[in-house]
């Protein structure tokens, strides 16, 4: 058997590097760190050395495809598997952001849904019996409730496929654009959007993988709360470990788990999002 193996994107800072630290006292296996700064994630790594820690580093960038297939081949090569994902890479434009609604919608959401989809794309192949994803999304998914009933019900569609849901992200994008997004039934909330994507992403890849040959693979989706970070400007009640909490629990589920699946979890709870 090869050894385990777990991975946590955008995990120099924040969130991302608390999972790592939580992972390194609680996996039985490898644990990387990534970042898109080869210097910024080998200081990270250094810096949970100094705690007694051993993570290792690979560089990577969710929006670049040929680093996303640099970490796939490498876990291929080492590992012949993975066994945790936690998708936690991701931006967010501050409020005080004077940058056009459109550039803020498409760079947010190419970040936030394409890039989390496609590193998903690349690493599924590799996914072991039992693994488990976790898919750092968030209550901004709320905005859900902020669409028309007809954008709503084209999210909320049980038998939604990642295609579908590929082309509803991209009309939102192409209405931002066009200025006429709330006219069609979007909400003027780039960041909240970008995490309806991801959540409905998750529900998405768990029902496929539910079918999938490889038993026991779970994907869930989480809101890690309101966290002392960067990308809250420090304005978050929660420290990184107890924001890390929930994707910790999540990453951790035991063989065989039937509930949280497929879910959005918060407070190591199962929330219903979206009504």
């Amino acid at each position: 058997m090869s050894k385990k193996v777990a991975v946590v994107t955008g995990s120099n800072k924040g969130i991302g590097y608390a999972v790592v630290r939580g992972l390194c006292k609680k996996f039985d296996g490898d644990v990387y760190l990534t970042a898109r700064n080869e210097e910024l994630g080998k200081q990270a790594v250094k810096s949970l050395n100094s705690e007694g820690l051993s993570p290792k580093f690979h560089q990577l960038d969710i929006n670049d495809q040929a680093s996303i297939n640099r970490l796939r081949d490498f876990l291929r090569t080492t590992y012949g598997g993975l066994d945790i994902l936690v998708n936690n890479a991701g931006i967010a434009y501050k409020q005080s952001s004077t940058a056009p609604f459109a550039e803020q919608t498409e760079v947010t959401i190419k970040t936030n849904y394409f890039g989390t989809l496609a590193v998903c794309e690349a690493l599924f192949p590799l996914l072991r019996p039992h693994a488990r994803v976790v898919n750092v999304s968030s209550m901004a998914s709320a905005a859900i409730k902020k669409c028309s009933k007809e954008i709503q019900s084209k999210f909320r569609n049980p038998q939604l496929t990642v295609e579908e849901l590929t082309a509803l992200m991209n009309d939102f994008i192409q209405a931002a654009k066009n200025g006429n997004h709330e006219s069609k039934g979007y909400p003027s909330s780039a960041y909240g959007m970008s995490k309806v994507g991801v959540t409905v992403l998750s529900e998405i890849q768990n029902r496929q993988l539910s079918a999938d040959p490889r038993e026991d693979i779970i994907v869930n989706a989480c809101c890690p709360g309101y966290v002392d970070t960067d990308m809250t400007s420090h304005k978050g009640h929660k420290t990184i470990d107890q924001g890390a909490d929930t994707p910790l629990y999540l990453a951790l589920l035991p063989p065989g788990t039937k509930s949280p699946s497929g879910n959005f979890v918060s407070e190591r709870n199962i929330k219903n999002w979206s009504e």
